[in-house]
């Protein structure tokens, strides 16, 4: 990896480090003297549970980057998109990976930090990604890559995932575009 390939890299990762680290930091210094903590039935349950969540939403987040960058010759920036689409490893099961992972980390944060305000920061997270990505990464997306990702995104949902994975030249039936 050059050093403008690293530098790229490390530019796109402002992002997802306000939104995982420092808006949470800040809502548990800030939100945590007002009593917004929610009782804990069984602290020990929901920090390993938060714990767990946090962790497998760095891995699937960290899974999407690498392909992004490998298969896709981009970053997860939106300033300095992939210039190839991708729709292998965890992009055959799932449209969003990256910020299904961004909003697993969250949600391990609200239950390990047991703080309402975080459950509210990932909802607010998932309805403004929903929007942003309905109005415009889509519709970007479709005008990039045409009817390669018309047909992806006919056969792979955006937040559940599919069981088998979708492979874009399986036998079974395509997007219809007319």
């Amino acid at each position: 990896m050059t050093a403008e390939t690293l530098r790229r890299h490390l530019k796109s990762f402002v992002l997802p480090t306000v939104v995982v680290i420092v808006v949470p930091f800040f809502q548990i210094v800030v939100f945590s003297p007002l009593g917004l903590r929610f009782n804990r039935p069984f602290p020990f349950a929901q920090i390993l549970l938060g714990m767990i969540l946090f962790i497998c939403g760095l891995i699937l987040f960290f899974l999407a980057v690498r392909l992004f960058s490998g298969i896709g010759k981009g970053t997860l920036a939106p300033w300095d998109p992939t210039r190839k689409l991708v729709t292998q490893g965890i992009y055959g099961h799932l449209r969003n990976p990256m910020i299904t992972g961004v909003l697993f980390m969250l949600l391990g944060e609200a239950l390990f930090f047991g703080l309402r305000s975080l459950f509210i920061w990932a909802l607010i997270f998932f309805i403004v990604n929903t929007v942003y990505f309905k109005l415009f990464e889509e519709p970007g997306l479709a005008k990039r890559f045409g009817r390669e990702y018309m047909t992806y995104q006919a056969n792979v949902p955006m937040w559940i995932p599919r069981i088998k994975p979708w492979i874009p030249d399986d036998t079974k039936p395509q997007c219809k575009l007319e």
